[in-house]
């Protein structure tokens, strides 16, 4: 196909990359650690480990994992933590170990967490004791066997580390009561797994690396089956767009967004790990004055984000006072980026906010604007070793300039859905093109504009919100006869959940969908807004039209204008 976009590359920038430089995720790290190893990897709370630290503490966990009885190549584990120090010893130590990684987020439900651990056939898991209360009530309901328990300060050097779990427990209270038999803490798996016999398995490209689990149009999250060789290859399309700008075993990359996030695992993670960049790791980026007190004390290259945050950034005080002489750009994705924040954001730190388009089933990136361009409204040309097509009607390829499905094909492309051989179908195209289900055209120049998301999901500060699985949850609730779920604009998050119910007795009230949808669902799944009607419109066949609920443009533009007075939160029609 005629690749277009190539000749907007600049000459630093080559049109493929060579995945069999790494066989596997685990050569990633082995590599910068012998280049690069009293350089620091990873900074939380006022302590940084090295990449040899990273190398030998994972070795010593993987080491720990590798004489759990049953527990063998290609078996899962789950992940369930913030961002802390344990996470990235965790991953790679579960990878260097031959196992499967499951990320898991943190702020699941019991609901949700029992349906992945389920799904996923997790034999273990590590978790932050914050969360312990959580897994105890659906353990016994899943494969999980070996349960590794940490605190929230366990890495971190003494006296800090005391003090850090002494304050989260019994000061601040946030460890909830929890008893799970046999569970063995993180620090006791490291010091146990020193001592053990380790016999790294040899990996390849087919061997799978992470189930990471997203949505689609079934509301189901699915396990995104993705290989050593596909986040290879996309690690290595990043590193070949960032070719130039990125100077190895020097870069500090600031990393808010949880590493369980496909975006800050690829991004900060891995591509950080193949430069030798230090991550500095936000735990809780929703305290924000907190946030830009870090960024006070960091002389930063980069820094990844969704445009929610990067416009929470923008209005936090102190932050224009943050040294931005090292920034070299800021990244964003999970989203369309604000004209207007972009634009502030470059005014105020002097350094480009660059947009990405991609998804979890390609592994991340599929397109990246130049990191040294302004903002530009588009998503940018495809990465490296990626071709993109605009399909229309009964799979047709598009001319140029016309607005259709967006299909991908590349070496980042996951292997399929997890045990879902008819999802994984739909998928693809028979020559293995992904139809990502995103609508968007390509200019003369190769860039491509993302003009619509997938049809019905809803994108919260960058995570995604699939309305069948908030629907299904709503519909449980005694008194509800129907309901409907539609994003709608919003000044803080870019968008927020919005019900429409209609009652089936009066006691269903906006409180009560709240607190049930709460205890099932993730806090940024919830519904911000209920509107009760007498009815919802429907096409022939009884189908619930979302379309016809959705905000006028008209509605829309006046929604994204802050607004200080109360929000309406319940409204009846």
């Amino acid at each position: 196909m005629d690749k277009i976009w190539l000749k907007s590359y600049p000459a630093r920038v080559p049109p493929e990359i060579d995945p069999s430089e790494f066989a596997s995720i685990n050569d990633i790290l082995e590599r910068t650690s012998r280049r690069f190893p009293q350089h620091a990897a990873y900074r939380n709370s006022g302590t940084t480990l090295t990449f040899a630290q990273i190398e030998r503490l994972s070795r010593d966990f993987a080491g720990w994992l590798q004489g759990l009885p049953g527990l063998q190549k290609g078996s899962r584990i789950a992940l369930m933590m913030p961002n802390i120090l344990q996470y990235p010893i965790a991953l790679f130590g579960a990878l260097r170990a031959g196992l499967i990684v499951v990320n898991v987020n943190p702020l699941y439900t019991a609901r949700e967490l029992e349906y992945q651990l389920r799904d996923s056939g997790a034999e273990a898991i590590v978790i932050l004791e914050n969360f312990a209360h959580v897994l105890q009530k659906v353990l016994p309901n899943t494969s999980v066997k070996f349960v590794v328990t940490t605190q929230m300060g366990d890495i971190l050097a003494m006296p800090r580390r005391w003090l850090v779990n002494v304050v989260v427990k019994r000061f601040k209270r946030m460890v909830p009561a929890w008893r799970i038999e046999r569970v063995v803490s993180f620090r006791t798996a490291l010091k146990r797994g020193a001592q053990a016999y380790r016999n790294e398995p040899t990996l390849g490209h087919h061997d799978i690396a992470f189930l990471q689990y997203t949505g689609g149009t079934t509301g189901l999250p699915k396990g995104a089956v993705l290989t050593h060789g596909s986040v290879i290859a996309n690690v290595l399309q990043i590193s070949a767009c960032s070719r130039g700008i990125l100077e190895e075993g020097q870069e500090i990359f600031v990393t808010p967004l949880p590493l369980y996030h496909v975006f800050s695992l690829i991004v900060n993670c891995l591509v950080g790990t193949k430069v030798g960049a230090l991550n500095l790791l936000i735990t809780n980026p929703r305290d924000m004055r907190g946030f830009v007190r870090e960024l006070q004390h960091s002389h930063f290259s980069m820094i990844t984000g969704v445009n929610a945050l990067y416009n929470r950034l923008l209005n936090t005080p102190g932050f224009c006072d943050v040294d931005f002489s090292g920034v070299k750009f800021a990244a964003a994705g999970g989203g369309p980026v604000q004209r207007v924040v972009a634009e502030r954001w470059q005014a105020t730190t002097k350094s480009p906010m660059v947009e990405a388009y991609g998804l979890t089933e390609a592994t991340l990136a599929v397109t990246l604007n130049l990191l040294d361009s302004d903002y530009n409204g588009t998503a940018g040309l495809p990465v490296p070793s990626t071709d993109v097509r605009i399909s229309g009607e009964e799979d047709h390829k598009l001319p140029i300039g016309a607005e259709g499905e967006i299909w991908v094909r590349g070496p980042q492309l996951m292997q399929g859905y997890w045990q879902q051989p008819e999802e994984t179908a739909k998928a693809f195209t028979e020559d293995r093109w992904l139809r990502t289900g995103d609508i968007g055209m390509m200019d003369d120049r190769g860039y491509v504009r993302i003009t619509e998301r997938k049809k019905d999901m809803i994108v919260v500060s960058g995570f995604k919100v699939y309305p069948t699985e908030v629907e299904s949850v709503i519909a449980t609730l005694p008194g509800v006869a129907e309901c409907a779920v539609v994003g709608v604009p919003d000044a803080v998050t870019g968008e927020a959940v919005k019900a429409f119910i209609v009652k089936r007795d009066a006691e269903v009230l906006f409180e009560s969908v709240v607190s049930h949808c709460r205890q099932n669902l993730t806090s940024y799944k919830v519904p911000k807004f209920v509107e009760f009607r007498s009815d919802l419109p429907k096409n022939p066949i009884g189908k619930i039209l979302r379309r016809e609920l959705r905000p006028s443009p008209i509605e829309q533009c006046s929604a994204t204008t802050p607004d200080t007075s109360v929000p309406l939160r319940v409204l009846t029609h």
